[in-house]
Formats: structure tokens, sequence, C-alpha cells
């Protein structure tokens, strides 16, 4: 039976069980646990350097109130991160390349900077709607643009890490075959082939890492306008 390109996106199951939460339950077992010792070992110590950097990058320009955000926000990061790339390995299910997972992240995410906005700074989370000086004319075409793309916000983000991800496992698919077709009757290039396949590998596994920094960064940017 010939397969779809686009059969390895679908969720995955066992005995009509979807596996899709086993997929995002596992990889938080891959962190090593902190310890109570003075002395860490070499992965716990990068572990901390790579969260103390990341947290401090992203809440640089927030004030106090948003630092509340801080763990949540790292957690995020490393989550979507050791989804995207344990999705590259073999054999495996990435659950960021579903459109409802991200949807189901981006979506509560975006509300709740916008409740925070609302509720502490009502007067400037609507002034964000119509900019300063704007002629009386266009005062409605603009309030109407702005509120569309405030509530495009979430459908960005989700379809951003969808489309980002989805493409990248398609391409490597993609050439993968043409290099397996090619091996026989070419093998010069079907050789030039796996060489583009391992560059394009290596550039996948920096956009997983840039897409989940980009998803996380945006949320910060959402949060920094109303707070």
């Amino acid at each position: 039976m010939m397969l779809s390109f686009f059969d390895q996106f679908m969720s995955p199951s066992y005995l009509g069980i979807p596996l899709i939460a086993l997929a995002i339950a596992l990889p938080w077992t891959l962190y090593p646990t902190p310890t109570s010792r003075w002395l860490n070992n070499r992965v716990l110590t990068l572990q901390g350097w790579f969260i103390n950097r990341f947290t401090q990058q992203i809440f640089l320009p927030l004030n106090p109130g948003g630092h509340k955000w801080a763990v949540m926000l790292t957690s995020l990061m490393l989550f979507l991160i050791t989804i995207n790339m344990l999705g590259l390995l073999p054999y495996t299910f990435t659950p960021t390349t579903q459109l409802s997972l991200n949807m189901g992240l981006a979506v509560p995410l975006w509300l709740a900077t916008v409740i925070i906005g609302m509720r502490n700074q009502p007067t400037a989370a609507l002034g964000h709607l119509l900019p300063e000086g704007t002629p009386v004319l266009l005062i409605p075409v603009l309030i109407i643009i702005e509120t569309i793309s405030l509530f495009i916000r979430p459908l960005a983000l989700g379809v951003r890490l969808t489309a980002n991800l989805t493409a990248g496992h398609l391409l490597i698919q993609l050439i993968a075959t043409a290099a397996f077709v090619l091996l026989p009757m070419m093998p010069t290039v079907a050789i030039l082939t796996a060489t583009v396949l391992f560059l394009l590998t290596l550039l996948e596994v920096a956009v997983a890492m840039i897409q989940a920094y980009v998803f996380v960064l945006l949320l910060s940017l959402y949060l920094q306008e109303n707070v």
C-alpha cells in the first residue's frame, strides 16, 4: 500500500487510544533533576546556565509585574524545544505539527495577557486599538483593523509553529525518498542528495529551537504590552 507523505503527521494510537498524551508527557523525564549538592555535574550545570540565560533574555524588557510569568514561559520553551527536537528522530511523532495542540497553547496564554491588560490598565490596553493622532474619518476603520490584528495573534502563533515544522518534515521526507530511489540508478546524484539531506537536517534542528524561542518571545512581547 502506498503511503502519503502526510501520514507521518497522523496522531498515533494503540488499541484505539491516542498516544499524543504520552508523546507530550514523556519528554519531561529526559531532564535531570537538580540535586542538593554544592557541585553539580556538567549536564545540570549546562541546563541551569541555559535556563538562566534564556530567562534573563526574555524578561529583561519586562517590568517586575511580568516576572511572575518566568516559570511558565521558561517551562513552555523547554517543552517546545524538547518535543521539536525529538520529532526529528526516526520513527517518532511530533505533537507540535498538530495545529490543535499549538492553538491550545497559544489561545489561553494570549487571552491571559489580554485579560491582564484589561484588568490592570484598561485605558492603555484599549489605547493600542487607536494610535495617537489618527484623523477622525479613519478612527472607525483603524479600530476594526487593530481589533482584527489583535484576534489574529494567537492564530499566527499556532500556524507559524505548525507550518514551519510541517514544511521541514515534508522536505526531509521528500529528499530522503529521492536519495533512496536514486541510489541504485545514479549513485553519485544519490550521494549529493544525501549530503543535501544532512544539511537540511542540521537546518531543521536550528528551526526546531528557533521556532520554540520565537513562540515564547512573541508571548513575552504581548505580555509586555499589557503589564
